[in-house]
């Protein structure tokens, strides 16, 4: 199945338990389970220690009431002219009970072959194809340089972008974490990933950020890292006081939640020991927010980067870079031109 396939259909339904569906699912997806949770469980436990003809009389009464009920609610104003896309694991019985009835109703329902497990692996496939057919320009920059920042303007200026801490839902540090929102399972990153690839055209420059191989709980996959890793160098430079600057906004959860901050920088007691985390908290109670993000800054976030950054990325040059004169909207604007017109694109 290719993706310039799945606009043909006017919707896709996943048939699994929710907790299948939250792991991942083909983009664009909606969830209309035809076992809960609680009842693919019980099934499948009748199954091994009852009988697999004990197992599915009872399953077929899960499947049945929960179709009944999808279609008395969800799928009662759909007209006759409705095509969906109908999957479950492997393209087996749960998918297979739902579009057999759908089709009878009167609606042109198709099942997916091999179910979720035969996207996943044109998932894994497309990834080391693109990790071979995309070629990167890489943004570098210490930690607050406005990297994310950029390559959004990078992306309003016409050019291609992935914006991989996007996909992750993870900004990329001890820090990064989005609040109030979980990051997606790796299947789930690289599902997005691979959605996001195929809305970009190969034969033209795609804009990165230097990241590590790991962006929060996800990691980026390794051929595709190696590839981006081999990409061009640009750097965003900015000075320490418009990073700060930039942190205070962009952190701004943190501010307001002190008892998280603390939280997360305990992570970093093995590193610095307790004396440095119990000053940083000091700091933290005392709301000296600047001296507290410079510190950091100068302490743990710059070192890394710097020996990070010429391991990881062979083509990093120091004396390639622009310049991010402040953090306002219109700085960020003219840098993402000087960079283009820099770039000679």
């Amino acid at each position: 199945m290719l993706a310039s396939s799945l606009p043909e259909f006017d919707a896709i339904i996943d048939v699994r338990t929710p907790a299948e569906f939250d792991l991942d699912h083909i983009p664009g997806a909606i969830n209309l389970p035809v076992l809960s949770n609680e009842e693919r469980i019980e099934i499948g436990t009748l199954y091994k220690q009852a009988s697999p003809f004990v197992a599915k009389k009872l399953g077929a009464a899960y499947v049945s009431r929960n179709i009944a009920n999808h279609l008395e609610n969800s799928l009662i104003d759909f007209p006759r002219e409705w095509r969906p896309l109908i999957y479950c694991w492997r393209g087996g019985e749960r998918s297979g009970a739902f579009t057999h009835i759908l089709n009878r109703i009167g609606w042109k329902a198709l099942q997916l072959q091999s179910g979720y497990q035969g996207f996943r692996r044109v998932v894994i496939n497309d990834l080391d194809q693109a990790a071979k057919d995309f070629s990167f320009q890489v943004i570098a920059g210490m930690t607050g340089s406005g990297k994310t920042r950029i390559l959004q303007e990078i992306g309003l200026l016409g050019q291609q972008i992935l914006d991989l801490e996007s996909l992750a839902i993870h900004r990329g540090s001890v820090l990064g974490n989005e609040p109030n929102i979980e990051q997606p399972s790796q299947k789930g990153f690289e599902t997005n990933l691979w959605n996001a690839l195929n809305s970009l055209d190969p034969s033209k420059i795609v804009f990165v950020e230097s990241e590590s191989k790991k962006v929060g709980g996800v990691h980026i996959p390794d051929p595709l890292m190696e590839r981006i890793r081999g990409g061009q160098c640009i750097e965003l430079r900015s000075s320490t006081h418009t990073r700060v600057s930039w942190l205070l906004r962009e952190y701004e959860h943190f501010l307001s939640n002190p008892e998280s901050f603390k939280e997360k920088l305990s992570l970093l007691t093995s590193r610095y020991g307790k004396e440095q985390i119990s000053k940083w908290h000091a700091a933290i109670d005392a709301r000296d927010f600047e001296s507290l993000v410079e510190e950091l800054l100068v302490m743990h976030y710059d070192p890394s980067y710097q020996s990070s950054i010429v391991r990881n990325f062979p083509s990093y040059r120091e004396e390639h870079f622009v310049q991010l004169e402040n953090d306002s909207d219109e700085a960020f604007a003219k840098t993402a031109k000087d960079l283009i017109t820099k770039l000679g694109l």
